[in-house]
């Protein structure tokens, strides 16, 4: 069944190149295999690739998101990387330097946009109730 088997991000890139120097210079990554117009990485457990599309950078929404244990520590890591967060409004709660403080669950979020424009986030808090 889905319920039981595992899921991964699959992200557009419009620069396949630029991408795989984005990854790698702010957020560390390198992948663990490489063809034609396909990056994929390893993330702890969890599978992510990045594949040349003209399609890239079209969705405004997260595509995908990182639970953390310590958000402010990952975030002043990334941002020693030269990684910029994003700023929202969303009505009741926005970010505040980067950080907002979910309303209902208290969770930290946080998002930046990769090379391509996909946004990706980072939350610290119970991945089974940050939803």
């Amino acid at each position: 069944m889905l319920s039981d088997s595992p899921v991964h991000a699959i992200l557009a890139a419009s620069d396949i190149d630029r991408a795989r120097a984005w990854y790698a210079d702010r957020l560390g990554l390198e992948p663990i295999r490489e063809r034609e117009g396909q990056l994929l990485y390893r993330i702890g457990p969890s599978i992510l690739t990045v594949y040349r599309t003209s399609s890239a950078g079209t969705a405004k929404n997260t595509v995908a998101e990182w639970h953390v244990n310590d958000l402010r520590a990952e975030m002043a890591a990334l941002r020693a990387r030269g990684l910029v967060f994003e700023d929202y409004d969303f009505g009741r709660a926005k970010t505040v330097d980067g950080i907002m403080v979910d309303p209902e669950d208290g969770s930290l979020n946080a998002w930046f946009t990769d090379s391509e424009g996909n946004v990706l986030g980072i939350v610290q808090g119970d991945p089974t109730t940050t939803f």
